[in-house]
C-alpha cells in the first residue's frame, strides 16, 4: 500500500516536473499575460456597476389547489374563472401591462449622473425626473446635459431655462420636468436620455424573470436585476398593481355585460308585471271578486310551478340566442361575449369562458401589436377553432330545451282542461293570479341575479394575493473581484498555454527531438546545445563546459556507429546550410584528439567553404588542388591547429567543377593515404539537400553524421531523408541535434527537455 501511495506521488511529482519544465522558460509571457488582465479587471471593475436582484412572490388563487378564501372570494365573486398558472406568467411579462409600468415610472426617461470611471443612473438621486406628453413619439437621444438650480426651481438645457411643471417643446418632443429628489446636493454633472418606449419594453420583458415555485403550487416568483435596487423594486410593484387592475378590470367588463342583459330583461318583466296588476285590479272592481276557492289555489299553485319551469327555459333560450347571435354576427370581434345566465352545461360554459379569454386577449393584444402580427394571428385562429364546437354545443342545448318546452307546455294543456271545471269567475282570477305568479318569480330571480352581479362589479377583489412585495438584494450578485481577479488570472495563464501551444505545434521548424524519432527512422546519437558566444571551437576556448561535455558524449557514442581503429572515417553533413555541420565536425575533430588520438578534420565542402575561415587558417592550398593533380597530399596537411594532435585540410581554392573533382579517383587515394596516417578522419562535407557531393563521399566514409538543427531545419526536408537515403546512399547514418535552445526565455543548459522532459543543468566552474 505504501508502495503504491509512494508511486502515485513520484508520477504526480513528474508530470508536475515536466508541466513546469514545459512552461516555466516561458515565464515573461506567462507574467505579462498576468499583468495584463489584472489591469485590464481593475479598470473593468472600476467601470463596471453593480448589480441588485428584486425578487417578489405572488400568490394566484385557485379552488383546485386549495385557496383559502377560495370560497369566500366565490361568493363576493360570481364571475371568476379558474386560472392556469403558465398563462398568468405569461400574462404577467406581456408588453400591454410593461407599457404602463414604463409609462407610470417613466422610464423611458433616464437622468445620469457622471462619474469618474462611469455614468452611474439617479434614479433616485437626480433632482428630476422628466415627463414626455405623448411618449409614443418621441425621438431618442443617448446624451442631453442639464443643470438645475434649486433655488430657482429651474433646469436649463441647450442655453435655455425651463420652469418644473411646464411643458416645453424640444427637438425630441413635449417634455416637463418635475422635481424627484429636493435633497439633492450640485457636486456631479448630470444629463438624460430618452429611449422608445417600445425598446424599454422589450427590454424589460428581456429581464424580468417569472418562474413557478413548484407544480403543485400557484406562488409566482418574479425576479430583476437592475443597477438600481429602488428602480427594480418599484418596477416590480407597479408590474403587480397593473396585473390585478387588469384582472379586476376585465372581471368588471364581464359583469357590465352581464348587468346590461339582466336590465334590459327586468325592464320588460317590469312592464309586464305592471299590466298584470292592474288588469287584476280592474277584474275585482267589476266582478266584485275577492277570493278564490280552495280548489283554484291549489290548481294556482301547480299551475305557477310549471309556468316557472317554462319561464327558466324561456331564459335560457333567451340567452343561448344571444351568445349564437354574437358567435354568427359579430366577426369584428370588439365586444364581449354575451352573458350565459342560467345555462348549467359545463362544457358550454367552459367554451364560452375560453372564448371569453380570447376575446379579451384579442382586445389587449390589439392594442400593442398589429393585426398581421403572428399573435395576433394565432390568436385569430384560436376564436375560429373555438367557434363551431360551441354552436353545436348551442344547438344541442337548444333542442333539448325545445322539447322540455313542448313537454311543459302539454302539462300546460291538462290544467287549462281542468280550469274549465271552475266557475268562471274563479277561472278568470286563477288565470290573471297565475300571469301574476310568472311574473313576479321571474322578476324575483332577475333581481337576485342583478345583485350578484353588481357586488361583482363593485368588488375589487383580485384572484391573487400579494405574499411578499419587492425586496432588493443587500449585495450585488455576481461574482466578487477576488473571484474575478482570480478568474482573470487563471485566463491569463490558460492563454499563455495556448500560445506556447500554438507556437510549438504551428512550427514548420524542427523544435523537439521525438519530432526526429517520429519523423525519421534513423537514431539520434547526440546533442548539442545552442552557445551563446559564436565561437566554433569550444571544445578548445571551453573544454569544461557543458557544451564540450555533449561533444565527449557524442565522441562515446561513436562506437554505436562502429567507428574504431579499423573503420576510423567519419562524414559530417546536414541538409542545408546555416545547420551547423562544420562547427560539430571541428569540435568533434578537437574531442577525438583530446584523446590522443591523431586526427585529421577535411574540408570537403568545395562549393561553400567557411571552416577555413572559422579556424582562422589559410586556404590557399588545399583538397580541390590535390583532386586536381596540382599539388601533393603531404602540401595541403596543415598543422596550425594548436592540438599536435590534430591536423587540418582545407578546401583549398574552389574549383568550377566541384562534383565532378569529388568522384575522381583521387578522392579514394586521399581517403586512402589519411586512413593509414591518422586514428581518425572527420570530413566536413557539403549539405546533402543542396548537393550531391555528400552522398559520393558517404559511400567512401564508414559513417555519417547527419546535422539537424532546432529552429532552423525545415520538418518537410526531414521527412523526405529516409526516402531519399533509400535512392542515394547514406553509410551507417546518425543524427546529430545541434543549436538546442531552451525553451522560451530561459538559459542555455537550463530548462532543455525537449520532447521528454527531463532538465539538464549547465555546470559552473
Amino acid at each position: 500500500m505504501e508502495t503504491e501511495e509512494n508511486n502515485i506521488s513520484q508520477n504526480n511529482g513528474n508530470i508536475f516536473g515536466q508541466v513546469w519544465a514545459k512552461y516555466f522558460p516561458y515565464w515573461p509571457i506567462f507574467l505579462f499575460l498576468i499583468i495584463l488582465s489584472i489591469t485590464s479587471t481593475w479598470f473593468y471593475l472600476k467601470r463596471k456597476l453593480p448589480i441588485y436582484e428584486s425578487s417578489a412572490t405572488l400568490l394566484l388563487k385557485d379552488e383546485k389547489k386549495g385557496a383559502e378564501d377560495s370560497k369566500m372570494t366565490a361568493s363576493l365573486n360570481m364571475l371568476s374563472s379558474n386560472k392556469l398558472i403558465e398563462n398568468e406568467m405569461e400574462v404577467i411579462k406581456s408588453r400591454a401591462l410593461l407599457g404602463q409600468v414604463v409609462n407610470e415610472l417613466k422610464l423611458y426617461a433616464t437622468v445620469y449622473q457622471k462619474g469618474q470611471w462611469a455614468d452611474l443612473p439617479a434614479y433616485s438621486t437626480s433632482p428630476i425626473k422628466i415627463d414626455v406628453q405623448n411618449p409614443d413619439s418621441l425621438i431618442e437621444v443617448n446624451h442631453v446635459d442639464f443643470i438645475y438650480d434649486a433655488l430657482s426651481k429651474t433646469v436649463t438645457f441647450n442655453g435655455r431655462p425651463c420652469q418644473l411643471g411646464e411643458w416645453v417643446k424640444t427637438p425630441w418632443g413635449n417634455l416637463k420636468f418635475l422635481i424627484n429628489n429636493e435633497n439633492y446636493n450640485n457636486r456631479f454633472p448630470l444629463y438624460f436620455t430618452l429611449t422608445n418606449p417600445k425598446r424599454v419594453v422589450q427590454n424589460l420583458g428581456k429581464s424580468i424573470e417569472v418562474t413557478s415555485v413548484g407544480k403543485l403550487s400557484t406562488v409566482i416568483n418574479i425576479k430583476l436585476k437592475d443597477q438600481v435596487p429602488a428602480r427594480s423594486e418599484n418596477i416590480l410593484n407597479s408590474l403587480i398593481a397593473a396585473y390585478d387592475r387588469a384582472a379586476v378590470n376585465d372581471k368588471n367588463s364581464l359583469a357590465i355585460n352581464t348587468l346590461s342583459f339582466l336590465d334590459e330583461r327586468l325592464k320588460y318583466v317590469t312592464n309586464d308585471l305592471d299590466s298584470i296588476e292592474k288588469k287584476l285590479q280592474q277584474y275585482r272592481t267589476a266582478k266584485g271578486a275577492i277570493d278564490i276557492s280552495s280548489q283554484g289555489r291549489l290548481f294556482l299553485q301547480n299551475v305557477s310551478d310549471n309556468d316557472q319551469k317554462l319561464s327558466d327555459v324561456n331564459m335560457k333560450l333567451s340567452a343561448l340566442d344571444q351568445v349564437e347571435k354574437y358567435i354568427t354576427v359579430n366577426d369584428s370581434r370588439g365586444g364581449l361575449v354575451p352573458s350565459t345566465l342560467g345555462i348549467e352545461d359545463p362544457m358550454l360554459t367552459s367554451l364560452i369562458s375560453k372564448l371569453y379569454d380570447y376575446e379579451v386577449d384579442h382586445e389587449r393584444l390589439k392594442k400593442t401589436t398589429g393585426e398581421n402580427s403572428p399573435d395576433m394571428i394565432a390568436l385569430n385562429d384560436q376564436i375560429q377553432k373555438i367557434k363551431p364546437s360551441v354552436l353545436e354545443l348551442i344547438h344541442n342545448q337548444q333542442r333539448n330545451l325545445e322539447a322540455n318546452k313542448n313537454s311543459i307546455h302539454s302539462t300546460n294543456n291538462i290544467y287549462n282542461s281542468q280550469l274549465s271545471a271552475l266557475p268562471q269567475q274563479e277561472r278568470d282570477l286563477v288565470e290573471i293570479s297565475r300571469q301574476q305568479n310568472i311574473k313576479e318569480s321571474i322578476y324575483s330571480f332577475l333581481l337576485q341575479k342583478r345583485e350578484e352581479t353588481a357586488i361583482s362589479n363593485s368588488s375589487t377583489v383580485s384572484d391573487s394575493r400579494v405574499v411578499d412585495k419587492a425586496e432588493s438584494s443587500l449585495d450585488p450578485i455576481g461574482m466578487d473581484s477576488k473571484l474575478i481577479y482570480g478568474t482573470a488570472i487563471l485566463l491569463a495563464i490558460g492563454l499563455g498555454v495556448t500560445l506556447v501551444v500554438a507556437r510549438e505545434m504551428f512550427s514548420s521548424k524542427v523544435l523537439f527531438r521525438n519530432e526526429i524519432e517520429t519523423i525519421t527512422t534513423l537514431p539520434v546519437i547526440g546533442e548539442v546545445v545552442q552557445e551563446r558566444q559564436n565561437n566554433p571551437m569550444v571544445m578548445e576556448s571551453n573544454p569544461s563546459g557543458f557544451a564540450s561535455e555533449q561533444f565527449r558524449l557524442l565522441r562515446t557514442s561513436l562506437s554505436y556507429l562502429g567507428i574504431g581503429p579499423a573503420t576510423k572515417k567519419i562524414l559530417v553533413t546536414s541538409t542545408i546550410s546555416g545547420e551547423g555541420k562544420s562547427f560539430i565536425a571541428a569540435n568533434l575533430a578537437f574531442s577525438l584528439s583530446a584523446t590522443g588520438k591523431k586526427t585529421v578534420l577535411v574540408e570537403f565542402d568545395l562549393s561553400n567553404p567557411t571552416l577555413s575561415h572559422k579556424l582562422k587558417i589559410d586556404k590557399a592550398v588545399g583538397v580541390a588542388n590535390y583532386l586536381s593533380g596540382s599539388v601533393d597530399i603531404t602540401e595541403i596537411i596543415k598543422h596550425a591547429i594548436s592540438d599536435k594532435n590534430l591536423s587540418f585540410i582545407p578546401a583549398g581554392n574552389l574549383p568550377a567543377n566541384p562534383s565532378e573533382l569529388i568522384l575522381s579517383e583521387r578522392t579514394g587515394e586521399l581517403l586512402s593515404f589519411l586512413e593509414n596516417k591518422f586514428d581518425y578522419i572527420v570530413v566536413d562535407s557539403a549539405p546533402v539537400g543542396l548537393l550531391s557531393d555528400g552522398y559520393v563521399l558517404s559511400k567512401q566514409c564508414d559513417a555519417t553524421l547527419y546535422v539537424v538543427r532546432h529552429r532552423h531545419t525545415p520538418k518537410k526536408m526531414l521527412e523526405r531523408l529516409d526516402k531519399n537515403i533509400k535512392i542515394n546512399e547514406l553509410k551507417n547514418p546518425a543524427i546529430v541535434f545541434n543549436g538546442v535552445r531552451s525553451r522560451g526565455f530561459g538559459k542555455n543548459g537550463y530548462g532543455y527537455g525537449y520532447g521528454y522532459g527531463y532538465v539538464y543543468n549547465q555546470k559552473k566552474n
